[in-house]
């Protein structure tokens, strides 16, 4: 029996489907919120650092890679509206079980990794925002697995309740950076800003600048990941085949205007120098443009909304695509289980909280970590690798046919992510750190172990049962 017979078999005796519940408004607000994040509050001065006052180039750069692979994914999950995402499209494609298992592997890591982070900086900015010792890793720890908990508890009680709490959670994100935009056009207006700083490229004396181009769009696509987390959630919409292509382009598009814009006024209201590698640099465009403006008190619950709204869409994403994988016989059966009243998959909802509770316990104790700062990088790289293969399959799949109309992208569209995909993952052209490599190899590596031990007990299990069968 193939894993799509399986599957067919699994659906028929599975009493709980998820509920759908999103419609375009829902979606593309989701969409809109798991694009905007921590990235554009800290990235902008570690681009600037790359190629100077065109900070907004790699942005809009890593826009147009990051549209490549959304319409790769728009003709998918059109085609394929079921949970999973790249592992069910990959395994569609190629059919090898270790190349599945992998993908979805690398996927989960990457929420998984994103949303653990996210709540090591959530606890850092609480303790700061209300004047707890943020020195302490014990009180950082607690608030970290409490709020990772929180978390859990919305994600079971339904994606509607998640879905909710994600809208109030991306207007206040939102806010935060419309705030940075309206009080940097203040001190444009007023002549306190200089765009002759806009289209100067200031490169690091060891890289020409392309290869400084590339590096900051290897840094700055980071900032714009999380639309292919949508998605994970398509069977909780209605009628994907037709929201979906509108909300998640234009989700794409206001925030690569954002990202742009902010970048923008960045550069024009505060001198490169001071922008380059300053881990806060909204802040200081803030406190530059109006500096009575109280900003040093409000960032940190800023922050929070920010981080909180990441990490609930990671782990909503990773659940989801656990929870799609095992219904069509990839991972153990367990892992789709579905609450019957709820309709929430509880079981896979479980696990990845599990996980992350332990990822968040080694990030809080020492949130400066170089291990923290480089998994923004890490993440970005495993997802361009698993974008890469993404590309590939929409052009496999296009000898299959389905009975149902679906969005379609041009041939010329995934060819083009494939190059770009591979060439910002490979370290000569991207200009990536090797740490990055390394981490993203550990990680691989758990995955190996993983899936060989998950083969040894089904070839044991399978053997166990053809022997009591000849007796």
């Amino acid at each position: 029996m193939t894993i799509d017979e399986k599957a067919s078999d699994s659906t028929q005796s599975e009493p709980a489907e998820l509920k759908r519940v999103m419609g375009p408004k829902l979606l593309l607000l989701f969409i809109v919120g798991d694009i905007l994040g921590t990235g554009i509050y800290a990235l902008t001065g570690q681009v600037a650092a790359e190629v100077g006052g065109a900070a907004w180039l790699p942005f809009l750069i890593a826009f147009g890679v990051a549209l490549l692979t959304a319409c790769s994914y728009l003709e998918l999950v059109g085609k394929y509206p079921q949970a999973a995402g790249a592992a069910l499209y990959v395994h569609k494609a190629f059919g090898i079980h270790f190349v599945t298992f992998i993908v979805c592997f690398t996927v989960m890591c990457s929420g998984l990794t994103s949303a653990s982070a996210a709540s090591g900086a959530f606890a850092s900015n609480f303790a700061t925002g209300f004047g707890l010792d943020s020195a302490n890793p014990g009180i950082l720890l607690v608030v970290a697995l409490l709020f990772m908990l929180l978390i859990m508890a919305v994600n079971l009680r339904g994606v509607a309740e998640s879905v909710g709490l994600n809208v109030v959670l991306t207007l206040v994100e939102l806010s935060g950076l419309l705030l940075v935009i309206l009080i940097g056009c203040f001190a444009i207006f007023g002549g306190n800003a200089d765009f002759s700083r806009v289209v100067a490229f200031d490169t690091p004396e060891d890289k020409g600048i392309f290869l400084a181009i590339s590096t900051a769009t290897s840094l700055a696509f980071f900032a714009m990941v999380g639309f292919e987390d949508s998605v994970n959630m398509v069977e909780e919409v209605k009628n994907p085949s037709r929201i979906f292509p509108r909300a998640l382009l234009s989700g794409l598009t206001i925030t690569a205007i954002v990202y742009v814009t902010v970048a923008i006024i960045a550069v024009a209201v505060v001198p490169v120098g001071e922008l380059a590698g300053n881990d806060t640099p909204l802040v200081t465009v803030v406190q530059t443009a109006a500096p009575d403006f109280p900003i040093s008190a409000l960032i940190p619950f800023i922050s929070l909304f920010a981080v909180g709204n990441s990490a609930l869409i990671n782990m909503m994403m990773a659940s989801r695509l656990l929870y799609g994988m095992s219904k069509r016989g990839v991972l153990p059966s367990f892992l789709s289980k579905v609450h019957t009243k709820r309709q929430t998959p509880f079981a896979a909802i479980l696990f990845t909280t599990g996980i992350a509770l332990a990822l968040t316990a080694y990030v809080s104790i020492d949130p400066k970590n170089p291990l923290v700062i480089l998994l923004g990088g890490t993440t970005s790289l495993l997802l361009l690798a698993v974008f890469a293969l993404v590309n590939v399959s929409v052009l496999v799949l296009r000898r299959e046919k389905v009975d149902h109309d679906h969005f379609t992208t041009p041939t010329v569209l995934p060819v083009l992510g494939v190059i770009v995909c591979v060439y910002l993952v490979l370290p000569w052209s991207s200009g990536r750190p090797v740490e990055q490599y390394e981490i993203a190899g550990v990680l691989l590596g758990v995955g190996v172990v993983l899936w060989a031990i998950g083969r040894l007990v089904k070839s044991r299990s399978t053997a166990s049962d053809a022997t009591r069968r000849g007796r």
